[in-house]
């Protein structure tokens, strides 16, 4: 029985503790990872434990070979590392030391909407950048942005590749997107969640590191989602404003951490097998959809674990799929989780899972989108 005058936070918040708790739910909506785990990553995590290693704080910004395991992965041997609880305490810690009053943060449309909420918090102006659509390629155009830069503009926010659309920036695009920041000598976040899926990556820091701040995660590529660790990297003294105040001083979850060093370590072997799952299943998806009168993948191939499906032009509400494959046990997304402005255009699905999840997902879609037809009552969805 719900609770009376229910906020939205506790609606919010009941809604994912009943998938958690739906026994064998697949989940193809969060992006998440649910390829079996490493056994040296399982047995470096089950050691911390053993050893009761928790017992103790880890260092404020992270265990020092994490630290430079993270630096070597992505090749910027330049910067310096701080290690967050997932990429999203990077991303709510970077926008209220580099925010304020007045700022303007610009970003596309869509993109991931948290760090929009964050810089809202604290009185900065939001600028997006519609990028859906044919007419945009599904990308951002630098010429766009440069239109766009104004002297208040503080943070550019480039989440490459796009969550939700899985397009990633060239090389060419990459620099020049970092030269629009010098100009304005804005900070420039460039959030590579998903580069580890991409065919090819470009990093920001490379062309831009006196302001580049690249955010990356654990959560995505190594499957470790419910462990909350990530990593922000920028030239030093980007991090020294950053380990001033930052909301895990006493450090980051130390079992994740040890995870994470086990994950890095033996990340070649580990990640041709993922991507080879991924990739095979947004193959499957998309000769699925081709057979569904209305539906398409715009965005193809995806260099994120995740594919969009439009819907509009089958009649159908992304909702109402969403919802009726719950009934199935399954969990995709509906668009609006991440645009108001394109959000009725498109589900997404998550593609890093187990095969037979998303061969029951593809079995269910068509029958679905003929039973979203006839579906019209509002439902409450996060």
């Amino acid at each position: 029985m719900g609770k009376p005058y229910m906020r939205d936070f506790e609606q919010r918040n009941q809604h994912f503790d009943r998938l958690a708790k739906t026994p064998d739910l697949r989940w193809l909506g969060q992006n998440t990872n649910h390829i079996p785990t490493h056994p040296a990553v399982k047995e470096a995590m089950i050691k911390c434990i053993q050893d009761e290693e928790f017992h103790s704080y880890a260092p404020p910004a992270g265990l020092e070979e994490l630290r430079e395991l993270v630096i070597k992965d992505l090749g910027l041997e330049k910067m310096s590392a701080l290690i967050t609880d997932g990429a999203i305490a990077g991303l709510y810690h970077i926008c209220h030391t580099f925010c304020g009053s007045d700022d303007v943060f610009l970003t596309t449309d869509p993109t991931w909407a948290w760090p929009m909420a964050f810089v809202r918090s604290v009185g900065a102006q939001v600028v997006q950048i519609p990028i859906y659509g044919d007419e945009y390629e599904y990308r951002l155009n630098p010429h766009r942005l440069a239109s766009v830069i104004s002297e208040k503009t503080k943070v550019i926010y480039l989440v490459d590749p796009n969550n939700p659309l899985g397009s990633c920036c060239t090389k060419d695009e990459i620099e020049a997107i970092a030269e629009i920041a010098r100009s304005a000598k804005a900070y420039l976040i460039h959030d590579c969640t998903y580069r580890d899926f991409a065919y090819e990556h470009h990093l920001a820091a490379d062309h831009y590191p006196e302001r580049t701040i690249t955010v990356w995660s654990f959560s995505k590529w190594l499957g470790f989602a419910g462990l909350r660790v990530g990593a922000v990297t920028a030239l030093p003294d980007v991090i020294e404003q950053l380990a001033m105040a930052p909301p895990n001083n006493l450090g980051s979850n130390i079992v994740a951490q040890r995870g994470a060093i086990a994950g890095l370590k033996v990340k070649p072997e580990w990640l041709s097998s993922v991507l080879a799952t991924t990739r095979e299943n947004q193959e499957l998806i998309l000769k699925t959809v081709e057979s569904i009168p209305g539906l398409r993948v715009p965005v193809f191939p995806s260099h994120g674990n995740f594919l969009v499906i439009e819907c509009v032009e089958a009649g159908v509400r992304p909702e109402a799929v969403c919802t009726i494959l719950s009934r199935h046990n399954i969990m995709v997304r509906q668009g609006a989780y991440h645009t108001e402005t394109f959000g009725s255009r498109f589900i997404k699905v998550s593609t890093s899972t187990p095969r037979e999840w998303v061969e029951e997902f593809c079995a269910l879609l068509p029958a679905s989108i003929d039973e979203a037809h006839g579906m019209t009552e509002n439902v409450q969805l996060f």
